[in-house]
């Protein structure tokens, strides 16, 4: 889902994307360890499932901090860069013309005495569940400001097309110490909507404009 990101056009917007460094592994994440370096993705590392079908299993997300740690991982899997963001991810909800943002708790950032001091795998709570919800919490600003909605719109805008989905969700971090550098870390169709607020309605709405377009067209072929 992320590997077509780099041909989005956001040049104008008031922020910058990027998407982490990251590669599947299919088998044998022991052997993976000289791909992971080839590959020149730098630890720690989020390891997640490369399969979701919706059991808890599949959302089980772990930090792997060097090489050896990697043949305890059971994949298949996909090896992503960890970019420090403040433990705050912001949950992008699209529903036709619709967006929607939810902020979630996310890792804490990991400093360079910890890289050269911590070894070997840790599982951590699932980020993107209602329970992790940041949006009520004291935050810093620096740390809770949304993303800028122009930013936003046109990103959505650029993947609706890419994707050519109208219903889906993006996981983005926005880069510790900056101000707006984000990162896209996963994008979802079709997502599980309970986690946001007033859904119902706001699925009505989609469609009825649906069913309001579709009737047009009908119309004007007549």
């Amino acid at each position: 889902m992320l590997q077509g990101m780099a041909d989005l056009k956001l040049s104008d917007c008031s922020g910058s994307l990027f998407v982490p460094k990251q590669m599947v592994v299919l088998k044998d994440s022991a052997a993976s360890a000289d791909a992971v370096v080839e590959a020149g993705l730098k630890f720690p590392l989020v390891a997640k499932p490369l399969w979701i079908d919706g059991t808890a299993k599949s959302h089980q997300l772990y930090l792997a901090y060097d090489r050896r740690s990697l043949a305890e991982l059971d994949p298949p899997l996909v090896l992503q860069e960890f970019v420090n963001h403040g433990g705050v991810m912001f949950k992008v909800f699209v529903v036709g013309d619709v967006i929607k943002v939810m902020r979630r708790f996310s890792l804490p950032n990991v400093s360079n005495c910890e890289k050269a001091k911590v070894d070997g795998v840790f599982q951590f709570p699932r980020v993107s569940s209602a329970a992790a919800s940041a949006d009520n919490a004291d935050l810093d600003p620096r740390v809770a400001e949304l993303p800028p909605k122009p930013f936003l719109e046109a990103l959505v805008k650029e993947l609706r097309s890419l994707l050519g989905l109208r219903l889906f969700n993006i996981d983005m971090i926005r880069e510790h110490g900056s101000k707006n550098v984000f990162y896209v870390i996963d994008i979802n169709y079709f997502p599980g909507y309970g986690k946001l607020p007033d859904y119902e309605q706001v699925f009505v709405d989609f469609f009825q404009n649906l069913a309001q377009v579709k009737y047009k067209k009908r119309q004007h072929c007549k």
